[in-house]
């Protein structure tokens, strides 16, 4: 069962390669005190997270920015080197966080893993968009596999406009 709007972001420790290199991060410590945009997709490298989400994000980091968000973050079932090939691949720079959930501690704490091992990727996360304030869920858009549709940039910057700050 996913996680319930108004509960607490489970506290997951994740690794992200940033300008220091390699960090291990507190998902808990990442929230506090912030509006943040988190989004999950299955894997890096994907058609539908190479072709559709991630890129929608890239697109539209300055209207959400705009809308208060204070961080915008990547979380898929890969390993930390996946991540920022992923990141040179699409130039990510540092508009969003990219976050290694390689074991998918960070899925399965949230209730979003799904089973993609017909599909030879094993098991990863649900394709989804959070909106988190201060390490509270305020909004969670799940979306089929293939599809980005309310997980979508597009549609969050839409769910921001109406949420107060």
């Amino acid at each position: 069962m996913a996680i319930a709007v108004g509960a607490t972001i489970p506290d997951v420790r994740l690794k992200a390669l940033t300008s220091r290199g390699i960090q291990e991060i507190s998902t808990a410590e990442l929230c506090r005190g912030k509006r943040v945009v988190l989004f999950g997709v299955p894997g890096a490298f994907t058609k539908t997270c190479s072709g559709h989400h991630l890129p929608g994000f890239l697109e539209l980091a300055a209207d959400l920015e705009a809308k208060g968000v204070d961080l915008l973050a990547c979380a898929a079932v890969n390993d930390v080197h996946v991540l920022a090939a992923w990141s040179e691949a699409h130039a990510v720079g540092d508009q969003i966080l990219l976050l290694a959930d390689g074991n998918g501690d960070l899925a399965r704490a949230m209730g979003l893993e799904r089973d993609f091992r017909p599909s030879g990727m094993g098991i990863r996360s649900e394709r989804y968009a959070a909106i988190i304030d201060d390490g509270v869920i305020r909004t969670l858009a799940l979306d089929p596999p293939g599809e980005v549709n309310g997980s979508g940039a597009a549609a969050v910057l839409h769910t921001l406009e109406g949420l107060p700050r």
